[in-house]
């Protein structure tokens, strides 16, 4: 059986599908399953080592340079490589008009099938003109957990059901193999970075965590100019945290890896500590919690919710006691 799925972006959502992979193999353990994803997230895609094939994508880049021929060859041999394969199933998760004409565009096998979601959930991006590319449109509930949106219409589709945690399929850390950057000792990291600002934990909160956990080394990632001087105001408050250098999504990935602990706000980040299921405090401040918090492993304590941001004592507190368990 040869199943292809098609969930391009961002960071948090193709984390989220993952465990579609181990769902199906293990009510399907001989099929072979390939992935389109935008080329930024193909290296987390491949951290699952039972995805065959990855697909990139690069529709933004595309765009920018179709006049030039390189980029137009390039377009050409993504369509050429998404259709040297018939599948038995393609699954559309994201439920947009860009991976419904890649639906379209991927060959099935005589009876095979095109599935996707009949509706959107609570707040998600969904384009309902997306169903024109499906031959099967799969119903999901309006308030449909992240990770379980796309594990139901999957176990719909193909008779099964869904009957244990979710296995994101990601290696677990390997203490000898750390990057260079990233101290050997324990570490705690801070996922304080978010693109809308409401969704922030105010920024005395965070020193107030960081001088409770003292004397536990504390870093401090940034994705942007404003983010980077965010954690160096943090950093110039607490002499136990450092600021990292910019680092690369992977490099990103292997810090959430081996944290021995994370905070952070709902962000791609702080849902990756939380599939590798390190000891992980999400904060909800502006975003709903029903929709992505880690409720899969008792390391995972998720505080707060929309206009409901925890207090400190009860992000120390959750901190403090993941900590000792640990």
């Amino acid at each position: 059986m040869k199943i292809l799925l098609v969930r391009v972006s961002s960071l948090g959502d193709v984390l989220h599908n993952l465990p579609m992979v181990a769902d199906i193999l293990r009510h399907h353990p001989g099929a072979r399953i390939d992935w389109v994803v935008e080329e930024g997230y193909v290296s987390l895609v491949r951290l699952n080592p039972h995805v065959r094939k990855v697909i990139p994508f690069a529709l933004r880049r595309w765009k920018k340079g179709l006049k030039d021929k390189a980029v137009r060859a390039e377009v050409r041999a993504f369509f050429r490589d998404l259709r040297a394969e018939q599948y038995d199933y393609v699954f559309d998760t994201q439920g947009l008009i860009k991976t419904g004409i890649i639906m379209a565009a991927a060959r099935v096998r005589p009876g095979g099938q095109k599935i996707g979601m009949a509706n959107g959930t609570e707040d998600s991006g969904y384009e309902g003109a997306s169903r024109i590319f499906h031959s099967r449109s799969i119903p999901v509930a309006l308030r449909t957990h992240a990770v379980e949106r796309g594990r139901q219409v999957a176990a719909q589709a193909m008779g099964y059901a869904i009957d244990s945690p979710p296995d994101f399929g990601l290696p677990a850390p390997d203490p000898v193999e750390r990057p260079a950057w990233m101290p050997a000792e324990d570490y705690a990291v801070f996922f304080h970075g978010t693109a809308r600002d409401a969704k922030k934990w105010p920024a005395a909160d965070w020193i107030a965590l960081g001088q409770a956990l003292a004397p536990l080394r504390i870093l401090l990632p940034w994705g942007s100019a404003a983010e980077k001087e965010e954690a160096e105001r943090l950093a110039a408050a607490l002499p136990n945290a450092r600021v990292l250098p910019r680092l690369s999504m992977m490099d990103a990935v292997e810090l959430a890896r081996h944290a021995a602990l994370a905070v952070g706000v709902d962000t791609g980040l702080t849902h990756i500590a939380a599939a590798f299921v390190r000891p992980t405090v999400e904060i909800y401040c502006d975003s709903p919690r029903w929709k992505t918090e880690g409720n899969w492993s008792p390391r995972i304590v998720n505080l707060g919710d929309t206009g409901q941001p925890p207090t400190v004592d009860e992000v120390v507190a959750a901190a403090r006691r993941l900590l000792e368990k640990a």
